[in-house]
């Protein structure tokens, strides 16, 4: 018997949109990019058009009407628009701009009622397992500290809001420290790991960060530590930041990859 295809459409073609769309392209795992949309249609079907098979690009009503799974690889503010409509629709949805969640609980009770589901990649972190295991037992304390250069925290709101002149560092210095919730209304493209790592564990108030800013540094870093019952967890990450964009480091769309593929494949790894 034939294996049956999941169909996805993506909106965003960024640097995320785009590393997926080309990883499907040319990976026979099972799923298909059906259509994708953008800010700019003329450049995203220009991209399009490079791959082996171009899914047309429609506007956003088009895509949730073509596609089994939404890929959200926009931006928190696009997830206000994506999110209802495709969950409406029935739809389920990735998404990658995750801190956009915290602030809308109701999402859940949305895809809930149309029988839809919401998955959230790891991003570029790792030990959302292990943590989500703990969380099973009791937790103190669920901390993540971010280690960026300028490129990849430059622009940030809070950053501009603070005054904070990112490039006139010259050593490492501590910009923020707070909630996952406070971290992911401030550096809203930059720290969705946070988000990532609160809706696994103990929630956005109760996960803390600190976010560094380094100067010279070549990758994205993140350390998670974790205390409960269980014992103690640390994890560490080195992120080589993608080629288009410093605040994105690859493994944040290889994620998102490995788990389209593991939703195609009869056998899973991990919780």
């Amino acid at each position: 018997m034939a294996r049956s295809v999941l169909h996805v459409g993506i909106v965003g073609m960024g640097t995320i949109g785009r590393a997926i769309a080309q990883a499907l392209d040319t990976d026979d795992m099972g799923v298909r990019v059906v259509a994708t949309t953008s800010r700019d249609l003329a450049q995203a079907r220009a991209f399009v058009a490079t791959l082996q098979t171009a899914p047309p690009v429609l506007d956003l009503a088009g895509v949730i009407a073509a596609a089994d799974l939404v890929i959200e690889a926009a931006t928190q503010a696009a997830m206000e628009t994506i999110a209802p409509l495709t969950l409406t629709a029935g739809k389920d949805l990735m998404v990658l701009s995750v801190g956009a969640l915290l602030d809308h609980p109701e999402w859940g009770e949305l895809a809930a009622r149309h029988g839809a589901k919401v998955y959230i990649p790891s991003g570029a972190i790792v030990g959302l397992d292990g943590v989500k295991g703990a969380c099973m037992g009791q937790v103190q304390s669920v901390t993540i500290t971010t280690r960026k250069p300028p490129t990849g925290l430059a622009g940030a709101p809070y950053v501009e809001d603070q005054g904070i002149d990112v490039w006139a560092l010259t050593e490492e210095t501590l910009i923020f420290e707070g909630s996952a919730r406070e971290a992911c209304k401030g550096f809203p493209a930059n720290v969705n790991v946070s988000a990532a790592l609160s809706l696994a564990g103990v929630g956005p108030d109760q996960t803390r960060i600190r976010i560094f800013a380094v100067p010279g540094s070549p990758r994205n870093m993140h350390d998670i530590e974790v205390e409960g019952e269980f014992g103690r967890m640390t994890a560490h990450i080195e992120n080589i930041p993608s080629d288009t964009n410093p605040r994105t480091g690859k493994l944040s769309y290889l994620s998102a990859i490995a788990m389209l593929k593991e939703m195609v494949s009869p056998i899973r790894c991990g919780n």
